[in-house]
């Protein structure tokens, strides 16, 4: 069977990773999820929202942050904000329930493995980038992985799980050598030509998270001074997306063009 999953929330949280937008609920607000009571995604994209409204704000998804080992590695100066992070974890957490709920009728339940997945990939990204709470982040990290091997050993055409795993081993296989040793007694492995591949595997045949596997390995590729690479996944971002200054920006920095006032996201 062709992999597939919800047509209504999945849509709302790739315009958040475009866009940053916060919607309060997805689609038809209470009224969505009165119809679907036992979806996991109007949570998971609520919980994308709040967590992206925060990259914007941290200016996390550009160069800028991509290019600052510092930054990179142990995450923003100073503090999220705490209403919006009280916010995206409450969202994460309903998501989570809801997917074990599912998950207790069918324990292969591929949506629910796609949302399990997707909330542990954002709970290490906030708690690595916003919260600076490693430990965590590389447990969640963990967590993400095995739920995107689980749903790809069952659809191996999900190629949208390849973000969890591209992201994984390419931040893993960022660390230094000492921590990757270390984090090999826990089953994690890292490597960032492998995670480079996989997020380049959602580019080409995912379904729903293209534009985010597109930024995430445009900046990679900018730390790994592929600037062809980068330069072609940016242009076409901002073409796709002539509204976001972000995609813009990114684009005229990796050509080396100065970046007008207009164009800063």
């Amino acid at each position: 069977m062709r992999w597939r999953t919800s047509r209504v929330a999945l849509p709302l949280l790739l315009s958040v990773a475009i866009c940053g937008a916060r919607p309060e609920t997805p689609a038809n607000g209470p009224a969505w999820e009165s119809q679907h009571p036992d979806e996991p995604f109007g949570r998971v994209a609520v919980a994308a929202s709040y967590l992206f409204e925060e990259f914007y704000r941290q200016d996390v998804l550009s160069s800028d942050f991509f290019l600052n080992e510092k930054k990179f590695l142990r995450g923003i100066d100073g503090q999220p904000d705490p209403e919006r992070m009280k916010n995206f974890q409450e969202a994460v957490q309903h998501a989570r329930k809801l997917a074990r709920q599912r998950m207790e009728k069918d324990p292969k339940d591929p949506e629910a493995l796609f949302a399990l997945a997707l909330s542990a990939g954002m709970e290490s990204d906030a708690d690595m980038i916003l919260r600076k709470q490693h430990l965590e982040a590389l447990k969640r990290l963990k967590e993400a992985n095995e739920h995107a091997k689980q749903l790809l050993a069952q659809h191996p055409d999900a190629n949208d799980a390849y973000v969890a795993l591209g992201a994984a081993n390419y931040i893993i296989g960022s660390l230094s050598g000492g921590a990757r040793f270390f984090l090999r007694f826990g089953g994690i492995h890292g490597d960032k030509t492998l995670g480079m591949q996989q997020l380049g595997k959602t580019i080409e045949n995912g379904r729903y998270l293209q534009p985010f596997a597109k930024i995430l390995l445009a900046l990679a590729a900018r730390r790994e001074k592929q600037e062809r690479l980068a330069q072609k996944l940016l242009r076409e971002l901002s073409e796709e997306f002539p509204e976001s200054g972000l995609y813009a920006a990114e684009y005229a920095k990796a050509v080396g063009r100065p970046v007008p006032s207009q164009m800063h996201p």
